[in-house]
């Protein structure tokens, strides 16, 4: 059904709505009726958007459009699992269905319900049992209600891959006979740290996006963050680490604006326009950043945050880059990996010089890292010319993006 979600993203006064209410309703239907049947569901959902693009096309946008959509799916959902005899077999195989039992089994769009069924969605399509990428995917298309199209332009891949990527996600869920429920007790902590990790690559995917659409990459992070505010208002998931994590989402997506230019290449930290930052996201950030601080775990989300709280203050001091080098060395200690490892040789910069930074980023040796390169012509620019000249032509050969060849261009431009 990747045309309708096409079609309604085109037609303006549907966009908004699909975005906030299909993954209400795909969630909605497939707790009622088990996640064997989520394809049925996503169906039944899109068959009513496109009954309202009709429908309203002609007789205008009713003044409760969400109860609409909802009365209109209740009525296609029993249909399809009645003429399917899934109810039947849902509530008493051996009986035939009752007026009353019908109306038992009628769907609850309750806010409580909606928020339930989403939260207990999250955890299922975040289930170890998926693999991560695909959980990605599903995450995109089940939670965020994402077209193929989009969730292929997201991964820089194609329809046909996404499509089968998502049908063995769907038919592992089945296989394993995947329930929508609320992890027990003593899991709730492991599994809570799969669906932050879904959720911070989600993240990523958007702020680090090599795709050329500027309103996909804020889509990405904004849902994202929709994600995890979703899971701290929930008693049992709202936990420091939740909490961190969405600090850590506040305070990148506050320079979202102030990282391209109007020409859309992209503008490092130094040179970003500290007006362009959202003061409203620094304030929430510092908000969440306070609550993660109960209890005794220090996870690799809080670290990252109070280094993210630290680049939303444009001061150049010393206890800054001290306390981010800091910050940084702690990561790495409990989740290495190269880019934090590159990151942290810029705080070094900061700190001790150019000279004690390149000695240490040479060793490093991330040949397929564009970012790697412009970092040793930065380090190279008051030292030597033609080595600077020559990391950005590397750099420039890596880059994905158009965006980013032309910022890399314009530095080259610069070292003339």
């Amino acid at each position: 059904m990747g045309s309708i979600i096409d079609m309604q993203r085109e037609y303006e006064p549907l966009k908004q709505l699909f975005q906030q209410e299909f993954s209400k309703m795909v969630a909605v239907i497939s707790k009622l009726f088990g996640l064997q049947h989520i394809e049925l569901a996503e169906d039944i959902v899109s068959e009513t958007f496109l009954l309202a693009a009709e429908t309203w096309g002609i007789k205008g946008i009713p003044p409760n459009p969400a109860g609409w959509l909802y009365t209109v799916a209740k009525q296609k959902t029993l249909y399809q699992f009645r003429r399917n005899k899934i109810l039947e077999e849902k509530v008493i195989p051996e009986l035939v269905i009752s007026q009353h039992t019908e109306e038992e089994m009628t769907l609850q769009f309750t806010s409580q319900n909606i928020k339930d069924s989403q939260l207990q969605m999250l955890f299922a399509v975040c289930n170890p049992v998926i693999a991560s990428e695909a959980q990605i995917g599903l995450a995109l298309r089940i939670l965020c209600g994402f077209g193929i199209d989009e969730i292929a332009e997201a991964f820089l891949s194609n329809k046909e891959t996404i499509n089968k990527r998502l049908f063995r996600a769907k038919e592992k869920l089945r296989t394993e006979k995947v329930e929508m429920e609320f992890p027990a007790e003593n899991e709730i902590g492991e599994r809570l740290d799969n669906v932050l990790r879904v959720i911070y690559l989600l993240f990523n995917e958007g702020y680090y996006s090599k795709t050329e659409n500027k309103v996909l990459r804020q889509d990405l992070c904004l849902e994202a963050m929709r994600l995890a505010v979703m899971l701290t208002e929930y008693e049992r998931t709202n936990l420091p680490s939740a909490n961190a994590l969405l600090a850590l989402m506040c305070f990148h997506a506050s320079r979202f604006n102030a990282r391209l230019s109007q020409e859309d290449s992209l503008v490092l930290y130094d040179q970003q326009n500290e007006n362009l930052w959202d003061k409203g996201l620094i304030n929430q950030g510092l908000h969440y950043l306070k609550l993660s601080a109960a209890g005794n775990e220090i996870t690799s989300y809080h670290l990252e945050a109070r280094i993210a709280y630290w680049h939303c203050i444009k001061e150049d001091t010393e206890e800054k880059w001290q306390s981010i080098l800091e910050l940084y060395d702690r990561l790495l200690q409990i989740n290495y990996s190269p880019s934090v490892a590159l990151n942290r040789l810029f705080a070094l910069y900061k700190v001790k010089g150019a000279e004690v930074a390149l000695l240490e980023t040479e060793k490093l040796k991330l040949e397929n890292n564009h970012f790697y390169f412009i970092f040793l012509a930065e380090l190279y620019k008051n030292i030597d010319h033609q080595q600077a000249k020559l990391h950005l032509q590397k750099a420039f050969s890596l880059a994905k993006t158009q965006a980013e060849k032309q910022g890399i261009q314009a530095k080259m431009d610069g070292l003339e």
